[in-house]
C-alpha cells in the first residue's frame, strides 16, 4: 500500500498547488490513500466545508487536524460525523466537538487515522489537554481487534523533542507518526528501527517566497516596532509541495519504505 500525507495546505494557493500537482503524484506513484493537513485550508486558519468538498473531489481521503481545527464552527458537523473524513487532535478533552480518529476505506483494506496534538508555543499553550501517549495508547488498545491495513498517525506541535520521542514510542505499533505545523520539511524521513515511518515534519503546501504562507511585509513591522498588524497571506512568487509517501506491508501494517517530497515551481 502506498500512502501519500500532504502538508498543511495553507489557503488558497496551497489548495491550487494541490490541485495541480496530486493527480500526477498519484499516477506516478501508485497512491492508495491520500492523507492531507487541513487546518489552515481556508484562509490560512481552519477549514470550511465548501473547501472540504474542494479537497474530497481533487482526490484527499482524509483531512487530518490540529490547534485551528476549531477555527471554524460550520465544519463541526462534519468532524462529528464518523463518515465524514475529517479529524480534530483526539487528545483535547472529553465534550471537546468532533472525533480524533476515524477510518478510511481503500482497495487493500481500512486504515486508522489519529491526530494528535502536541505543547503548543503561543496563544494556545495554556489550553488544556489530555496527554498524548495516554491518548494514543488508550485508542490504539480500543481498535486492536480491528483489522486494517494501516494506522497513520500525526503529530501536530512546535517541539522537535516531542515528534522525535513519540515516533520512537510507537515505533513497531502504527505505520506512520508524522510530525506537522512547522510548515519547514524537516530532511529526516526515514523507517524506524521497528517499522514505522516518521518524519520530524512534513511542510507545507502553498507559497514559499513569505513566512509560512504570510507576506514578510505584513510581518516584518510588527517586528521591528512590535505593534499589532494583519497577516496577509501570499499569493505570488514560487510555489511548493510538501509530502511523506510511504510504502506501507497491509499485512503487518508497517512500513517498508518513507520518503519525503518537495516540489518548488
Amino acid at each position: 500500500m502506498n500512502i501519500l500525507y500532504i502538508g498543511d495546505i495553507m489557503a488558497d494557493p496551497g489548495i491550487a498547488v494541490v490541485e495541480k500537482l496530486l493527480p500526477q503524484i498519484k499516477r506516478d506513484r501508485q497512491i492508495d490513500v491520500v492523507i492531507a493537513q487541513a487546518e489552515n485550508v481556508s484562509e490560512g486558519k481552519g477549514l470550511l466545508p465548501g473547501d472540504f468538498l474542494r479537497l474530497k473531489m481533487m482526490g484527499v481521503d482524509m483531512c487530518t487536524g490540529g490547534n485551528h481545527s476549531f477555527a471554524r464552527e460550520d465544519i463541526f458537523p462534519q468532524l462529528n460525523d464518523p463518515a465524514q473524513p475529517v479529524i480534530r487532535p483526539a487528545n483535547y478533552p472529553v465534550g471537546t466537538p468532533g472525533r480524533g480518529y476515524k477510518y478510511v476505506d481503500t482497495p487493500k483494506g481500512k486504515v486508522l487515522v489519529i491526530s494528535l496534538l502536541g505543547k503548543i508555543v503561543g496563544k494556545d499553550a495554556d489550553k488544556p489537554m489530555d496527554n498524548p501517549l495516554h491518548v494514543i495508547d488508550a485508542i490504539l488498545a480500543e481498535q486492536a481487534d480491528t483489522p486494517r491495513a494501516a494506522t497513520v498517525v500525526n503529530y501536530h506541535g512546535d517541539f522537535s523533542s516531542e515528534k522525535k520521542i513519540i515516533g520512537h514510542y510507537l515505533d513497531g505499533r502504527v505505520t506512520a507518526l508524522i510530525g506537522d505545523h512547522w510548515h519547514v520539511q524537516t530532511n529526516d524521513a526515514d523507517v524506524l528501527p521497528k517499522g514505522t515511518a516518521h518524519i520530524t515534519d512534513v511542510g507545507m503546501c502553498g507559497s514559499l517566497d513569505s513566512s509560512l504562507g504570510v507576506t514578510y511585509e505584513s510581518l516584518i513591522p510588527r517586528w521591528q516596532t512590535g505593534h499589532p498588524t494583519r497577516n496577509i497571506l501570499e499569493t505570488k512568487g514560487r510555489m511548493q509541495f510538501n509530502a511523506l509517501v510511504i510504502d506501507a506491508d497491509e499485512s503487518t501494517g508497517l512500513a517498508r519504505s518513507a520518503e519525503a517530497i518537495r516540489i518548488v515551481y
